[in-house]
């Protein structure tokens, strides 16, 4: 079996087009244009990464990407449609409509002084803007799978590290040594993490062998970057398998730290089971082309959090409103070390929870005010996921399924211009509750 490539020299394998499935038919017109433009203005150009990696395996790439020797600058001048974006990787965007083709120039490892490098005392890359031929960039990447070329000059697919024989196995392999490259970009472990779930593929052992041990890292990344890398690892159809593997690879502690202590904590399991079918829920909510929130998504992961923390402020004494209001705001400020959820999320995310005791009161006003709660339906749906793990809310989950699903009474148009109303047809939700 293969380790990981640790400072293996370059080794060029060309597999031809009889021998792999790729057909441009399969790639989008724009990224074919930007190939051949590249190509006729006498660079080299190739598509590369995730969408080869795909089409090998017969799927169907979200987007793609381009490899060459152009420079960002050289890219820009041969299109209009460009634009240069980023500091820490100077990439060019070439702009169709709503299609972005990303094109990176070919990267090198070595600086000889005239690249624009830097790099953190830990050895964790700030910049990586060092240029160099299509071998350089091939040791550059991150994983052998994502390190395969598709050229148009011969319709050929380009292999430096191995990747082609890594993706006919299933295998995620790093290209160099894992600890040192880990150490450059901790956010790959979760890469590792996250593209082994989604591809069904095998971590070799060399690969995750240093995880555990590194996870911490993670404290490094910018914790704007730790927010779009989860939206990444659950709301991408492969939640349940990704929770999984960042458990296994002692990943959670460091990135929901509070979460992880939790379940921990919780003996019976119960905590985890509504994790788990949550997660389901969401694979199958996205398999089916439905929209998942990131608010109810963070309410899912941060739950056991708040629980453990709500027990404890009421272990103290304090009153069950009192100690719900402070188990949010302390497991978000918590969390929000590590992640940055933007307000917009974690208002919505706290009022979720904060919902869940008000679905026992039965007086009218209360219920009419619930029932009117612009959140009231996301906050339902977590509820019928607390009965996972018990049946306590039997009764609440009843009443409220007949509340929410009662058809409206409509005033007549005669009704409401009697009353000084416009004309228009009003809806009102017929309720039958107990009185206060």
């Amino acid at each position: 079996m293969r380790t990981a490539l640790i400072n293996s020299p370059v080794s060029l394998r060309i597999i031809p087009r009889d021998q792999h499935p790729i057909s441009r038919k399969d790639i989008s017109v724009n990224t074919l244009r930007v190939l051949y433009r590249l190509q006729e203005a006498g660079f080299a150009a190739c598509l590369v990464g995730g969408a080869v990696r795909d089409l090998l395996l017969g799927r169907k790439p979200k987007d793609f990407d381009v490899a060459t020797s152009a420079t960002p600058e050289q890219v820009k001048q041969l299109f209009r449609n460009c634009r240069l974006i980023g500091r820490r990787f100077r990439l060019a965007h070439v702009v169709f409509g709503r299609e972005i083709i990303e094109v990176a120039t070919f990267r090198a490892n070595d600086d000889d002084g005239s690249g624009d490098r830097k790099v953190h005392d830990g050895g964790m890359l700030v910049r990586d803007n060092v240029y160099g031929n299509i071998e350089d960039d091939a040791m550059r990447r991150d994983f052998t799978a994502n390190a395969l070329y598709y050229t148009v000059e011969d319709f050929s697919v380009r292999d430096y590290v191995g990747g082609f024989e890594d993706v006919q196995g299933r295998v995620l392999r790093l290209i160099g040594d894992p600890e040192q490259r880990y150490r450059e970009d901790p956010v790959r472990m979760l890469r590792a993490v996250r593209l082994s779930a989604k591809l069904g593929f095998t971590i070799d052992a060399a690969t995750a062998g240093p995880i555990p041990r590194l996870a911490p890292l993670l404290s490094e990344a910018a914790p704007a970057r730790l927010f779009e890398e989860m939206l990444k690892l659950f709301l991408s159809g492969h939640a349940v398998a990704s929770f999984e593997g960042l458990e296994r690879l002692g990943l959670l502690d460091s990135l929901l730290p509070q979460v992880a202590f939790s379940l921990r904590a919780n003996r019976t399991g119960a905590l985890r089971s509504i994790l788990i079918e949550g997660m389901r829920s969401t694979d199958a909510r996205i398999a089916a082309a439905e929209p998942v929130s990131p608010a109810f998504l963070f309410a899912l992961l941060l739950w056991p959090a708040y629980c453990h923390a709500l027990a404890t402020l009421q272990a103290q004494g304090m009153s069950p409103e009192e100690a719900q209001r402070r188990a949010a705001d302390r497991v978000t400020l918590n969390q929000l070390q590590t992640i940055a959820l933007p307000r917009r999320f974690s208002l919505p995310m706290q009022e979720i929870w904060l919902l869940q005791s008000r679905f026992s009161g039965r007086q009218r006003k209360r219920v009419h005010r619930l029932a009117g709660n612009p959140r009231i339906r996301a906050a339902y749906d977590f509820l019928l996921l607390r009965q996972v793990a018990s049946n306590d809310q039997a009764e609440d989950v009843v009443f409220w399924h007949e509340i929410l699903n009662k058809p409206v009474e409509e005033a007549s148009p005669e009704s409401d211009n009697n009353n000084g109303g416009s004309g228009r047809r009003r809806r009102r939700l017929v309720l039958t509750v107990e009185p206060e």
